[in-house]
Parts: structure tokens; C-alpha cells; sequence
């Protein structure tokens, strides 16, 4: 009996052979490595549940029963101890955090070692298929354990031992789980943020709540879905929320507090203290996507005059959750920026140098209202680990860090993946390794061919009065098939032509130098899709023309006509859709203008759809 699955349901037999009740739960002690099995739940006559302790009244267990070292009415119930949980009622189906893995796991069955003494011990939690097949039956696991080994993919055990599961029930939260448990609140912020997204959503606001503010400040602020972060807000009353947003970066806070609703945010805001709410303000003044939102007003700017050993002693005075310090700024007397230092200058240096003579004077900033995307390339430009954000006198509003930087072309990256038609979850090479994603994504134009082509089939069907006793049945099927057949056979050159040509302008759009103040033109695209497309119209006719001359030669008059009708339409469709391509770049410009987020495989299915009804139209109408 390795499993908890296989004890369930065992019958409970004591001392004299008679049979009490069914197992149905045990519980274990939680402060162990591997806990033991300390107390065995059953259900006895009538649905009673009754608890005992293990280890005083189990004699020994086996596939048949678990028998008792007394009778029936010698033994004293027990009840469960505050460091103990129950393995049906609190883990088994539940999800938990495997916080060697850092993912979220549902459990599936409990795996356990028996020693000689008839005690059991718990080594881990079985997450995979296996555990999955066999709480349906162990003859199910069995035979697909021998069917996977037999075709050479053999089904391994996932087990999770318990010194690395994470429970998230609030009920069972505060139990010790093990001496040397890492628990989930001692994570870095970024897998705490990546647990509870994958969380079902009953139980984020749950685990959310376990933590504390700064905690709950950090984490919140990796969380990538917007409607997440708000539902963790909803979650909190409004004291706490504001005291969170109050320990987070301001820019942080500036940014979650923009996406919630105005009566909402300044209700927040007014709970926060006056430097902090000034601070959020500030950077809630500038446009978003620009240098003034993402800028930081944490930073460390001292007089030119002074020595390495001011500096070092500011430093030293910052607060704790102070953004991370790079560098040191130095002014001038009007408060303007003269120079930067690297800490590693101002360590090196002796405490009673200037600051004026160790700074570099040629420093790079950036306008609070400049794209964030620029300013996150000036400073891969220049390898800055941060960058000051000035007005027109140089008096230092702000600065962008290099986390801020990478934020920022992580969003353009997955945006310019999104328009390409590729999702940022994808391999290097573009295509999905999920077989259905990747259908759906690359060949859905198959489908769509498929529907066509049965409305084509419909359509062309010749009326029932043409057969008649001069045309008989097996005429008309070929009739029938032989018109279908060609637009059908044809209509592909004209899918993947629409697919072409959103790729062409899909990669014009992202390749083209974006500024406000820069018209697109609009008109030399046209010209020169409308040429690609007049060139490409023009090759498929001719081909049409040299395989319909030798293909129909000998054929009916009708069917010549007919395969040359089809080719014209699909040239007209190709040409047609080549010179609209235009108005798919005035879109994804208008789009990105105004912040709308843009799907690359929608743009083409649209364009696929469109060509596809065009050609069924125009194909078929010759041959009704």
C-alpha cells in the first residue's frame, strides 16, 4: 500500500475480526521532512465519522484492511491536533505550490513509505498522470503505464516531496508544513506574481491576502494582467491598498492607480501620506508611454560641491525600500545638472575629493514627454544603468532605471510579436509546439478553403431538368465535379497571396521609423503594392492560359471557358487585394496611435476571409 488512493475505502477490522467502518481520511503530524501518519479517520455504521491515533491503535495493514490492536469497545476517540491536516479534506484534489519548481500543481494522489513498525510516512504529492489514473482505478494506471513503456515514452511518477509544497488554503495556511519548508511568502516577488496568476481565481485573493503589505507591494507590482491587479485591489480594503501603493516605487503605484477607476484612485490617494501622494501625482501629470510616467522621483542629487564623504553618508540615510542607487548627480547652485558619478567612483575615491572633480560632465538625459521606447534605447545606446529625466534647465525631475527599461522593451517586443502574428510565449522560430496552435495560427487558411470550397460545391450544382435522356447520370456527375473542382483547385493561389501580402505589410509596419509629427505615405504603398500585385495577377493568367491551352485543348468549349474565367477571377482577387493593402497599414497605424493592441493573425484571417468570398463570387458566377 504505497498510496493514499489504494487506503481508501480499506475496511477498519478490530481485534476480533469484526469490521467497524471504511477508511476515509488520515491525518499527519506537519512539523517532519516526511511527516507520519498519525491519526486514521473511518466511517463507521451509519455514516459515523470516528478518528483514532495511529500509532496506539493500528496493528498492521495490507491490501485487504487495516486491523486494530484492540476491540471494538476499548478504544477512545481522538481528535485532530492543531499541527496536523487531513490528507482527503486538505491536499488531495487541492492545489498547491511546489516551491522547488515554482509552479502551481493540483495534487492527484499521496505517495507513502511503510516502515516495520507499521508506520506510515508521507514522501510527497503525486501531480501527474499517473497519480490522476490511478484515483480512477489502478488497473487504468497499470495498463497505460505498460502501454507508454511499450512505445519507448515511459510514464514517470511526478511526485512533490512535502519539504517543498506550499498549502493555500487559509485554513490549513499557518500550519508549520516542514523544518525546512521554504514557504510561498518567502519567494522573490516575480514567482510569487507568476503562482498566483496560474491560481484558480477563488484562490488568489486568498493567497494574496497572506501576505503582508510589502509583500503584497512587490508582488503586485510583477503582476502582468491589468484586470488581475485590480481584482487584487478590489480584494483589500481601501486603508490597506493605499498603505501598499504608499511602499511601491512611484512609478509602480502611478501605474496601477491609472488604470483604476478616478473615483477609486483618488480616494487612495487622499489615504496616502502628502510626500507619497505628491510623488504618484507628479508622474500621474505626464502622458503615458513617455519618459515622465516611468520615471522614478527616488534619486540621489547632491551640490557639486561637496565631498565622496557626503555622498557616502546620504547613501547611507536612504530608506531601506529606496530604488536601487546607481549613480550620484551632482548641481550646480541653480539646482542644474553639471555631472554623474558611478558608485564605484565615489568608493575608490578619497572621502575628502569633490564631487565636482570626479564627475563626468557630459552626461546624457532625456525630456520628461520623450517615447519611453527612445528613451529605453538611449540608454542601451550609452549601457546606462539609469538615465535623468530633465526640464528645458536641466533641474533633474526624475530617472529611469534600467528595470523600468527593460519593462518597457519587453511590452514593444510582445506588441511587435502580436502584429507579426507570433505570441511571445512561442519558440524562437515563429511557430507554436502546441499541434493546435499551431494550426490555428499558420494554416487556418485550410479551414477556410474547406468551407468555400462546400459552398462552391453547393452552388454549382447543375439544375436537376439538364439530366435527361440525353444526358445521362454518370455526364452529369462529371459536369457537376469538373465545375466545382476548378475554382476549388485554383482558390488556394489566392489564400496564400492574401496571407503574402498582410506579411508584407505587417513587416512594413514594423519596420518603418514611427514619429508623430511624420506623415505615412500612404500613396507611394499603394503605388507599389498595387504593382506587386498587377506582377503577381499577371503570372498567375499567364499560367492559367499555358495549362488551360494544353489541359482543355481537346476538351468542350464550356470547360476552357470555364478554367479561364476562374484564373481571370483569382488575377482580379490577387490584384484587387494587393491595392487594398493600404488601408491593413492605415489601420495598424491608427491602432497603434491611439494604444489599441493589434492581433497579426486576425489582420490576416480577415484579409484571408475576404479574398476567399471575392474569388467564390467571382469564380462561380461564369459557371451558374
Amino acid at each position: 500500500m504505497n498510496y493514499f488512493s489504494e487506503m481508501l475505502r480499506l475496511p477498519v477490522v478490530d481485534s476480533t475480526g469484526e469490521k467497524i467502518g471504511v477508511v476515509n481520511d488520515l491525518g499527519i503530524a506537519t512539523g517532519e521532512i516526511f511527516p507520519h501518519v498519525t491519526s486514521l479517520a473511518f466511517q463507521g455504521p451509519g455514516k459515523t465519522p470516528f478518528m483514532i491515533s495511529w500509532r496506539k491503535y493500528v496493528e498492521r495493514f495490507d491490501d485487504d484492511g487495516v486491523y486494530l490492536k484492540c476491540p471494538a469497545t476499548d478504544i477512545r476517540f481522538s481528535y485532530l491536533q492543531p499541527d496536523e491536516v487531513l490528507l482527503s479534506r486538505d491536499i488531495m484534489n487541492k492545489q498547491i505550490v511546489d516551491t522547488q519548481g515554482l509552479k502551481v500543481v493540483r495534487v492527484n494522489d499521496i505517495k507513502f513509505s511503510s516502515s516495520v513498525e507499521n508506520q506510515l510516512r508521507m514522501l510527497g504529492a503525486e501531480v501527474g498522470a499517473r497519480g490522476l489514473l490511478r484515483a480512477i482505478h489502478p488497473s487504468l494506471e497499470h495498463a497505460v503505464a505498460r502501454m507508454a513503456k511499450a512505445i519507448g515514452k515511459p510514464l514517470p511518477e511526478d511526485i512533490i516531496a512535502w519539504s517543498y509544497m506550499d498549502l493555500l488554503e487559509r485554513s490549513t495556511k499557518q500550519i508549520k508544513l516542514s523544518v525546512s519548508h521554504k514557504t510561498l511568502d518567502e519567494l522573490h516577488p516575480a514567482d510569487i506574481a507568476d503562482i498566483i496568476e496560474k491560481l484558480d481565481p477563488r484562490l488568489r485573493s486568498q493567497v494574496f491576502a497572506q501576505l503582508d503589505t510589502a509583500q503584497a507591494a512587490e508582488a503586485i507590482s510583477e503582476f502582468d494582467d491589468e484586470d488581475l491587479r485590480s481584482e487584487m485591489l478590489e480584494g483589500m480594503s481601501d486603508r490597506d491598498a493605499s498603505s501598499m501603493l504608499a511602499l511601491m516605487d512611484p512609478d509602480d503605484a502611478a501605474e496601477i492607480i491609472d488604470e483604476l477607476g478616478s473615483e477609486k484612485a483618488e480616494k487612495l490617494l487622499r489615504l496616502m501620506g502628502v510626500a507619497d501622494e505628491r510623488a504618484i501625482r507628479n508622474l500621474l501629470g505626464y502622458e503615458e508611454d513617455t519618459a515622465g510616467r516611468i520615471m522614478t522621483s527616488e534619486f540621489v542629487a547632491l551640490p557639486a560641491t561637496d565631498t565622496v564623504a557626503d555622498a557616502v553618508e546620504a547613501i547611507r540615510k536612504l530608506d531601506e525600500d529606496f530604488e536601487s542607487v546607481y549613480y550620484v548627480y551632482t548641481l550646480d547652485p541653480a539646482g542644474a545638472l553639471t555631472g554623474v558619478l558611478s558608485l564605484r567612483s565615489i568608493i575608490v575615491a578619497e572621502k575628502t575629493d569633490r564631487l565636482r572633480d570626479l564627475a563626468y560632465k557630459d552626461v546624457v538625459w532625456v525630456a520628461p514627454d520623450l517615447d519611453q521606447e527612445e528613451v529605453a534605447e538611449e540608454m542601451a545606446k550609452y549601457n546606462l544603468a539609469a538615465i535623468p529625466v530633465c526640464d528645458e534647465t536641466k533641474h533633474i525631475l526624475g530617472i529611469v532605471t534600467v528595470d523600468d527599461a527593460m519593462d518597457v522593451m519587453t511590452e514593444e517586443h510582445a506588441e511587435d510579436l502580436q502584429i507579426a502574428g507570433v505570441s511571445a510565449g512561442e519558440n524562437t522560430t515563429g511557430e507554436s509546439t502546441h499541434a493546435l496552435m499551431w494550426f490555428a495560427q499558420r494554416q487556418y487558411w485550410i479551414l477556410v478553403w474547406a468551407i468555400a470550397a462546400c459552398a462552391i460545391a453547393a452552388l454549382v450544382v447543375p439544375k436537376a431538368d439538364s439530366v435527361n435522356a440525353a444526358i445521362g447520370v454518370a455526364d452529369y456527375i462529371t459536369s457537376w465535379a469538373l465545375r466545382s473542382l476548378m475554382p476549388v483547385a485554383i482558390m488556394p493561389i489566392v489564400l496564400l497571396a492574401a496571407m503574402r501580402m498582410t506579411s508584407f505589410v505587417k513587416r512594413s509596419f514594423l519596420e518603418q521609423d514611427d514619429h508623430e509629427d511624420e506623415q505615412h505615405p500612404y500613396l507611394a504603398f499603394f503605388a507599389k503594392t498595387t504593382l506587386i500585385g498587377v506582377v503577381l495577377g499577371g503570372v498567375v493568367m499567364l499560367c492559367g492560359e499555358l495549362v488551360g491551352g494544353n489541359l482543355f485543348a481537346e476538351a468542350e468549349p464550356w470547360a476552357a471557358k470555364a478554367f479561364h474565367n476562374c484564373f481571370l477571377a483569382a488575377s482580379g482577387v490577387i490584384v484587387a487585394t494587393y491595392a487594398t493593402s493600404a488601408v491593413y497599414l492605415r489601420v495598424l497605424n491608427w491602432r497603434d496611435e491611439h494604444d489599441l493592441p493589434t492581433s497579426g493573425t486576425a489582420l490576416t484571417f480577415v484579409a484571408v476571409v475576404l479574398s476567399a468570398v471575392a474569388f467564390s463570387v467571382l469564380g462561380t458566377l461564369p459557371l451558374l
